[in-house]
């Protein structure tokens, strides 16, 4: 009788590999809950003498993180569900509808990926200024909008449903829009979640268009915030990783809420092209 592991060989590799990832994230934590002193001392600890929350704190009574949080979660909402109505939307028009030029506008709309944010950031900036959203909230969740990668998504996940089914409904009577929203939409859930989960964690962390584009320390979101306690000379460490640990674990609870989903979807999307 052959012995064998309980578990798949690639767990001893993966295993640690998964250590050395949620080691930064034991660390934050960690210091979140460290004095000043304990921070700044050399050589420097990894677990805390004792745990004080001086810079929990500092940060809710001296900054306006609870402010960021919730403009923060309003941008992150606002992106999330546009991507899937209007991603979805252009998906499917991309997978399904047979119009002129649906190839090259394809091509066109994936190919603006490889364009640099960077590149993008003045125009971008000149034009919001002239409509009249510099300094405000719309500045920040309206490129997150639609993307490039949210129509590609969509697109190859509608590639790899069978036609018979919109067929069959549209044989019972139904519509292209019927038939996008009761048959293919329910059916796409694995790829919702996935686009929700990306578009989450783009938007929820953005940090270079909102600095440029926000200067109203109270329209600020969560990166922006955080980035205003590191300084050239001196930087709140116990404050920045209270704040960081705020900002992460919504996202950690997100990713584990839709992970099942998330790799379903990561699976299906690679069968067709």
């Amino acid at each position: 009788m052959k012995w064998r592991l309980p578990f798949s060989p690639w767990h001893l590799l993966l295993m640690p590999l998964a250590l050395i990832f949620v080691l930064p994230l034991v660390q934050m934590v960690l210091t979140s809950f460290m004095s000043a002193q304990e921070i700044n001392q050399f050589p420097p600890k990894f677990i805390p003498t004792s745990l004080h929350l001086e810079g929990y704190r500092t940060l809710l009574s001296e900054s306006h993180i609870v402010r960021w949080f919730a403009n923060t979660v309003l941008v992150s909402a606002i992106a999330v569900v546009s991507h899937l109505i209007l991603c979805s939307l252009a998906g499917y028009g991309f997978a399904r509808l047979r119009f002129a030029g649906r190839g090259l506008a394809f091509v066109v709309i994936v190919a603006t990926v490889m364009v640099p944010m960077q590149l993008l950031m003045i125009p971008t900036y000149l034009m919001f200024a002239r409509i009249g959203i510099v300094d405000t909230l719309a500045a920040a969740f309206v490129p997150w909008l639609a993307s490039a990668f949210g129509i590609f998504l969509m697109r190859q996940f509608f590639l790899g449903l069978p036609v018979e089914l919109e067929e069959a409904a549209r044989l019972d009577g139904a519509g292209t829009l019927r038939t996008f929203v009761s048959v293919v939409l329910p059916l796409a859930r694995p790829a919702l979640a996935t686009l929700a989960i990306f578009t989450l964690l783009s938007s929820w962390n953005d940090l270079l268009w909102p600095l440029v584009a926000i200067s109203d320390d109270t329209k600020f979101t969560l990166q922006v915030g955080l980035a205003s306690f590191q300084g050239t000379r001196r930087t709140e460490w116990s404050q920045l990783m209270a704040g960081n640990v705020i900002a992460t674990l919504p996202l950690i609870v997100a990713f584990l809420v839709a992970q099942r989903r998330f790799i379903a979807t990561m699976t299906f999307t690679g069968l067709k092209g």
